[in-house]
């Protein structure tokens, strides 16, 4: 009999896939729920990687333990190791390896964890992109 695999709650996979990296010995793991400010995804999982092998291998092992657990391939993966920076997109779970020179310049957590802020630079963009045509 085959046995059918359950399809996990967004954050279900989100601490999955953070558990995954921490395995890989990822640093600085974080998962930050961002449903109640974007459309984009409920959770985003944030890691870094040492090395260029290092972020590869991190989002790789990711993508092939989700696959193995859960029978789901990424919608899109976007960037490479090279780049500093990977994205692996599971819709409702969105998973970011970066190098530590790419997480302290877009400092995610800092946007993505603070709504109010979040907010206003939505606004402030949409603001100039009004006043800009």
């Amino acid at each position: 009999m085959i046995e059918k695999q359950q399809i996990p709650t967004p954050e279900e996979l989100a601490k999955f896939c953070a558990k995954i990296a921490e395995d890989k010995i990822a640093q600085d793991v974080s998962i930050i729920k961002v449903g109640d400010v974007s459309f984009i995804a409920d959770y985003f999982v944030i890691c870094t990687g040492s090395s260029t092998p290092h972020i590869n291998a991190i989002a790789e092992w990711t993508r092939r333990k989700v696959r193995e657990a859960f029978n789901i391939r990424p919608l899109a993966v976007d960037g490479k190791a090279q780049s500093q920076w990977i994205v692996v997109d599971y819709f409702n779970v969105v998973f970011h390896v970066l190098s530590p020179e790419a997480r302290e310049k877009y400092q995610l957590e800092d946007l993505w964890g603070d709504p109010e802020k979040l907010k206003q630079i939505l606004a402030d963009r949409l603001v100039n992109d009004l006043t800009s045509e």
